[in-house]
């Protein structure tokens, strides 16, 4: 049985990065909002009490019952678990004279198996703005700060632990050592966690949850969808039918080049040309959650025609991810503003298929690994993302044919041009945005006034923060003057240089 840890999420923004740097460690976990802890409580080895926005001494502070935790499994409070430890168990926290955030040295007070290999004066980060004044009843301290006094702590007598700064991000240098300690050296785990286990366990469980009945599932070339279907295809076989839809608003040339790769993987592939009804679906529609929607109904009701030409289909697999996941259900309640072409968990009602997601646990590098476990062409499992509703998003404003066509053309300049410089794997996701606006240029002798184009290419691990990417000048140039001479309708290209906060990767 698959070892578990449970992350309760009190809204902290560094939650996502405690479970990849479990999963880092081999580890399973999953993360679920305070206020809804699993009720198979039992089935989880430890669990980590994340971070917050919230101060323990507001009134609307996260006030979760941990009566079936406390002392009974390991637990670490991070920052505000920490705070809420002691704040409810005979402790006291309080405003800090000043805002602790930042780097700080850690100053070990006691030997114990959580800083096991822990240097002295290890670099930690701070952020928060209450701090813990006085300890829990129980607690013993066991490591400072210049500023904290009570940096680290344990509760004797029960396996609990609380830590005011934060071990997942990279300025804790030995954050990952800490985790370590507790997760294998007090709670047990045997990091077992790998790509190969989660194929195995996953076909065992699909072969379980599908048996003989027919599943159809929706590949857009991309990775996620890709190791999707291969996993599925492992468990049911001939029982999987997919489907690849070409909506108007894929790459230049991607619809048959995307067919052309299943071929050799074996897989029952079925192409829909479905561009025509997208792009009149889409005409005179500016508005990015609107084209969202559009593009997700659009989509909802190309398959749910297939299938009904498909007797007997009885589930809709996707390639769901982790961060989809996540971001579908806050700490606050069902997120509003999740993107509407995820579709997480659910289907319309005159949809009679159910939904199965075998990624849904996964980060995107754990995808990669899983594809590379499972024999995927490394191609294909080092493509770059691209977005669910395509073009519609890079194309700022109205959608037309045209406009397509010609962002595809830019597109496909750029994207061969990091192949050719040997770029592209040293990019996590490039691509070109077409301006709602028109520049004044000069060609020949001749004055033109024709469309900008963005090129954008940045830096990430899965997504959630991304730095753009330095490329050379060089590079940038002769991009900039094969697009412009080889585009007819573009005159002007610019890079965006905007990291991701406070900007976003896509454009809308």
């Amino acid at each position: 049985m698959q070892e578990k840890l449970l992350i309760l999420d009190f809204g902290s923004q560094y939650t996502q990065l405690i479970a990849r740097r479990v999963r880092e460690l081999n580890i399973y976990c999953e993360i679920h909002p305070y206020h809804n802890i699993p009720k198979a409580i039992d089935s989880f080895k430890a669990v980590i009490l994340s971070g917050s926005p919230f101060s323990v001494r507001a009134e609307d502070a996260p006030h979760p019952d941990l009566s079936a935790i406390r002392g009974k499994k390991p637990l670490l409070g991070i920052c505000y678990g920490a705070q809420y430890l002691a704040h409810f168990s005979g402790g006291q926290v309080a405003a800090a004279n000043k805002r602790e955030y930042g780097r700080a040295k850690l100053h070990v007070k006691a030997t114990h198996p959580f800083l096991a290999g822990v240097s002295q004066e290890s670099q930690v980060w701070m952020s928060h703005g209450d701090t813990i004044e006085v300890l829990p009843t129980g607690g013993r301290l066991i490591a400072s700060t210049e500023e904290v006094e009570n940096a680290a702590y344990e509760i004797e007598g029960e396996p609990t632990y609380g830590i005011q700064f934060h071990p997942e991000v990279y300025h804790s240098t030995e954050g990952k050592q800490m985790l370590q300690n507790f997760l294998v050296d007090i709670a047990g785990f045997k990091q077992e966690w790998t790509s190969a286990s989660f194929v195995e366990m996953t076909v065992e469980e699909l072969k379980t949850q599908l048996g003989n009945d027919k599943v159809i599932l929706g590949l857009s070339g991309g990775v996620d969808s890709s190791v999707a279907a291969v996993l599925l295809h492992r468990a049911i076989g001939k029982q999987l039918h997919c489907i690849f839809v070409n909506n108007g608003l894929l790459r230049k040339n991607e619809f048959d080049a995307v067919l052309e790769q299943y071929k050799g993987m074996g897989l029952n592939v079925k192409g829909v040309d479905a561009s025509a009804t997208f792009l009149e679906r889409l005409a005179g529609v500016s508005d990015p959650e609107r084209k969202r929607k559009i593009i997700g109904n659009t989509f909802i009701d190309v398959f749910d025609g297939e299938a009904q030409q498909l007797k007997d289909a009885q589930w809709l697999a996707q390639g769901t991810i982790y961060p989809d996941v996540i971001e579908s259900v806050s700490v606050n309640g069902p997120s509003v503003t999740i993107k509407s072409h995820h579709n997480v968990g659910g289907l319309p009602d005159y949809m009679k298929l159910k939904v199965v997601e075998p990624l849904r646990m996964l980060f995107k590098d754990e995808v990669r690994r899983v594809g590379k476990s499972l024999g995927i062409d490394p191609k294909l499992i080092g493509r770059h993302p691209f977005p669910g509703p395509g073009l519609a998003i890079r194309i700022l404003g109205a959608i037309t044919a045209e406009k397509v066509r010609m962002l595809q053309e830019v597109d496909a300049i750029f994207i061969q041009a990091l192949r050719d410089w040997e770029l592209y794997d040293k990019v996590w996701q490039a691509g070109a945005i077409l301006l709602p606006v028109n520049s004044v240029g000069v060609m020949g002798d001749e004055r033109t006034y024709e469309k900008c184009v963005a090129l954008r290419a940045v830096d990430s691990t899965d997504g959630m923060t991304a730095d753009w990417v330095d490329l050379p000048y060089e590079f940038l140039q002769k991009v900039s003057n094969t697009i412009i001479n080889n585009v007819p309708g573009v005159n002007r290209v610019v890079y965006d240089i905007s990291s991701k906060p406070p900007a976003t990767i896509e454009w809308e």
